[in-house]
């Protein structure tokens, strides 16, 4: 996967964060792209889960938003 490909599967995951967890702010967000620790720290944060439990949610919205985009190339 090149380095567009990357940027745009981020594109696409940080929309899908704002409509999941609208609570959370752009620079919040940001945070998911290479530093998916402290995201996940400020997901725990914001909405009380778990590590374990903002591992899960955001794995699940990960493979919703990214798998089967690439067909369209």
């Amino acid at each position: 996967m090149n380095q567009d490909q990357m940027q745009g599967k981020f594109t696409q995951l940080s929309g899908k964060i704002k409509e999941t967890w609208g609570r959370l702010s752009d620079n919040d967000i940001a945070l998911a792209n290479g530093k998916v620790d402290q995201f996940l720290g400020k997901l725990q944060e914001t909405y009380g889960l778990s590590k374990e439990e903002a591992q899960k949610r955001f794995s699940e919205l990960e493979k919703t938003c990214c798998s089967g985009s690439d067909k369209a190339a």
